[in-house]
């Protein structure tokens, strides 16, 4: 007997994946339930730009097909997730939400969508996103802003907007997202889901449109931190023809997370409870203290480097050749972004690389008296769509803001994770933010995970 679409949606992936494992429930339901949910849902949200109903079910009933045969590849194995409409995808466009790009094929798959496919995940399109990433508020698209799923007057937080309203409203188990300045985070927090941004290169970005090299990363968006942990298992790992790359191997993230967190020292970044939000900083404040009981609490300023140099002149170098023939391609917004990088010189880029490189070498330093560093991973909830577009102005300012807190772990490179802990009057999601020295994933999510069981945010689901 077909369980309901609601009931099928409201799974985790982890639920999910168990049920398809023991044959209650085949791949093939869980797609039509979740597409199903697109169908309705999405014309509010405007989460997805491009629904590839017909080979989600192929990919659906194939899986289903090995499972029945006893090939089961592995907790992916027939789970439909999003990718995020800048991964690139074969035959299938990749728009980066941009007019640019209304009809950019690939002829490849990025390599993390190859990993996914190897481990039997269902893809069930491609997600909206701020144009280009260039932006924490995901507002700015050609196809319209994504929508909060808590409440649809609101932003989703960016730049990976439409994959965070996807995996909150149940469009999907997962998806697939990037980070430069907090493009998984951020929304996370903002639309109450877990995202976790990996140490820089843990996860390849060959065949993912960029917005600077040497911050972007690539990570997952889930409800709960063991999904999270299972795709990023999944994503992991060394690949040789991409030169951000390190030569590291994934882990059993998730595997991990069954062993109690070691009692730690819990660093507060008490820079980053500056001028945050008072109800926010009450509910943060009050996740503290559920930590306390897995370790001593320090205080620690973090290092912020809010030079922009290395970013603004990475994205104008993509994009110089666009710019030069097809300026009205883009919005005009990101338009203006992008050419703010166009008159810095190659010594003032190698200078500030430099410097950049400096900062991550010493980035261990950190953590000479602490094992994580804390903060909320937001300062201000999520203004609304009207107020944002009534007032352009404010815009760019937002968005600053925002990115305040996650921005530091992109420039030093680390790993972070926001996870859901807790809820202001209005009923919009907070997210708390935990870091760790690089290749400290286990380390944040077993933190993470331990905190996330312990309270009741997890079970709460916007529609």
């Amino acid at each position: 007997m077909s369980r309901p679409v609601s009931e099928l949606t409201a799974l985790d992936l982890s639920q999910a994946s168990g049920l398809v494992r023991k044959k209650e429930v085949s791949p093939v339901e869980l797609t039509r339930a979740c597409l199903d949910r697109i169908e309705q849902l999405n014309p509010e949200l405007n989460a997805f730009i491009t629904v590839t109903a017909e080979s989600a079910e192929k990919e659906a009933r194939a899986a289903e097909a090995e499972i029945q045969r006893g090939s089961w590849r592995g907790p992916l194995h027939g789970i439909p997730i999003s990718l995020k409409d800048l991964l690139g995808t074969a035959g299938v466009r990749t728009t980066a939400a941009s007019k640019l790009y209304l009809e950019r094929v690939p002829a490849e798959d990025a390599e993390v969508v190859r990993r996914l496919r190897a481990a039997g995940a269902v893809i069930l399109g491609k997600t909206n996103l701020h144009e280009f990433a260039y932006g924490g508020s995901g507002l700015i698209s050609h196809f319209g802003p994504a929508r909060n799923p808590w409440d649809p007057k609101r932003i989703t937080g960016g730049s990976s907007s439409g994959s965070a309203a996807a995996v909150a409203a149940g469009l999907g188990y997962a998806s697939i997202c990037t980070d430069t300045a907090g493009s998984i985070r951020l929304p996370a927090a903002y639309c109450g889901v877990v995202g976790i941004k990996p140490t820089y290169g843990l996860v390849p970005l060959r065949g993912v449109i960029p917005l600077s090299w040497s911050l972007d990363h690539v990570g997952p968006l889930a409800r709960t931190v063991r999904d999270a942990a299972i795709v990023l298992r999944a994503i992991a790992g060394y690949d040789p023809q991409d030169i951000t790359s390190a030569k590291v191997l994934g882990e059993d993230y998730a595997a991990a997370l069954d062993r109690p967190p070691e009692p730690m020292t819990i660093a507060l970044a008490c820079n980053l409870f500056d001028d945050v939000d008072p109800e926010i900083k009450r509910i943060v404040d009050a996740a503290i203290l559920e930590l306390q009981q897995f370790g001593e609490l320090r205080e620690m300023n973090l290092p912020v480097d809010n030079d922009r140099t290395v970013a603004a002149a990475e994205t104008f170098a993509y994009h110089a050749n666009f710019v030069a023939k097809s300026s009205d391609s883009y919005q005009p917004e990101t338009l203006r972004r992008i050419r703010t990088g166009a008159e810095i010189s190659a010594a003032d880029y190698i200078r500030k690389k430099q410097e950049l490189d400096t900062l991550r070498r010493c980035a261990n330093r950190l953590f000479e008296q602490a094992d994580v560093i804390v903060s909320p991973t937001v300062p201000i909830p999520p203004p609304t769509i009207e107020e944002l577009q009534t007032d352009p102005s404010r815009l760019r300012p937002t968005e600053l803001v925002m990115l305040r807190n996650t921005r530091p772990f992109n420039v030093l490179g680390l790993s972070a994770v926001s996870v859901p802990c807790g809820f202001t009057s209005a009923g919009l999601p907070v997210g708390l933010q935990i870091a760790g020295p690089p290749g400290a994933e286990a380390t944040v999510l077993r933190l993470a995970h331990f905190y996330e069981q312990a309270s009741p945010w997890r079970l709460r689901r916007p529609c």
